[in-house]
């Protein structure tokens, strides 16, 4: 066990960038490691401990992350990337992600569409190049894009064409969904069960993230996030995005198996001693939690914005901040 966690299990967050939020959370609760192979990134001084990996390919990497779990006592691996989710999934590590299957199909914006459907969820028209969509307009998107990277409207079967030989990855065609979009931040336990599902409008995002929002109390959202939580077998975090388009209601446009970036909402939004951080934790340790889907405060909206660290000469932080009242400095 870590100095400093006597009688705790600790968290391992691996590919940690620039997710101080996430981590500067964990770590208010356990002794928290950050796993990132760079060695700039600006989350890893949130943490009790910094370590940098292998990268995720290198055969070495699992067997690294192992020997961190050993060496501290480790109850939880969650990642906060998309990259090594499959990877996590198939080793033994104590890690809060589904099965290896879902992992892959999430991972795949076309494969998700298909397994929504399987599930009796809904997701919007969607076809791979080559046959045409019932109608337009349409978005050509990559399959396995992240950060709203090369998404491309397109009015007509004419730019349908031009933007799927424009972008240089497998595409997918999906309908331009009409009216307000969402996500739903849901956590599951080790069971699958979901233990909240906690929806928010999307007010502004940048390169795919959010950062303007509302937390709502919708029933038709919360109960969709839930049963995309307990039909694809989801263990920890899980953000699920859609639309309410006027003519054929809720779409599902993505299903990201881990922290989404909004994090800050269901924190907020959750009832004391309930935030995510916090029953993650409380499972590692091997308490089993008891679902309160739909408990949550709501009507609060989150602003999120840019911070910085300086770094002595030895990339060590020094403590020192611009202003005099700025955020917590690092550890």
């Amino acid at each position: 066990m870590s100095e400093g966690a006597p009688g705790a299990a600790a968290v391992l967050l691996t590919g940690v960038g620039k997710r101080y939020d996430i981590v500067s959370a964990f770590a208010q609760h356990a002794f928290t490691i950050a796993a990132d192979p760079g060695p700039l990134a600006p989350a890893q001084f949130a943490a009790h401990r910094r370590v940098a990996p292998p990268r995720i390919d290198d055969p070495g990497y699992v067997p690294y992350l192992q020997e961190l779990v050993e060496e501290h006592a480790v109850g939880a691996v969650v990642p906060l990337t998309d990259l090594d989710l499959e990877v996590l999934a198939a080793a033994d590590l104590p890690a809060f992600v589904p099965a290896p299957e879902i992992c892959r199909a999430t991972f795949d914006k076309y494969e998700t569409h298909d397994l929504l459907l399987s599930h009796g969820l809904p997701s919007p028209p969607t076809c791979l190049p080559g046959d045409q969509p019932d109608s337009y307009p349409v978005m050509v998107k990559p399959r396995r894009g992240s950060g709203a990277r090369s998404i491309h409207p397109a009015a007509d079967r004419s730019e349908a064409d031009f933007f799927t030989a424009y972008v240089k990855e497998p595409v997918m065609i999906q309908r331009l969904m009409g009216g307000p979009e969402f996500s739903i931040d849901l956590l599951c336990d080790l069971d699958g069960r979901c233990l909240n599902a906690i929806p928010r409008t999307m007010i502004e995002s940048r390169g795919g993230e959010s950062i303007k929002g509302t937390v709502v109390h919708d029933e038709e959202l919360i109960d969709l996030g839930r049963r995309v939580g307990e039909a694809l077998g989801v263990r920890g975090p899980c953000t699920v995005q859609a639309f309410r388009d006027p003519e054929i209601g809720l779409g599902i446009t993505d299903v990201n198996t881990r922290f989404g970036g909004a994090f800050p909402a269901p924190v907020y939004a959750a009832r004391p001693g309930r935030t995510y951080p916090e029953l993650i934790v409380r499972m590692a340790r091997g308490e089993r939690i008891e679902p309160h889907v739909g408990d949550f405060a709501h009507g609060h909206t989150f602003t999120r914005y840019f911070w910085q660290l300086e770094l002595d000469a030895q990339l060590r932080p020094t403590g020192r901040d611009i202003v005099a009242c700025g955020p917590p400095p690092p550890r």
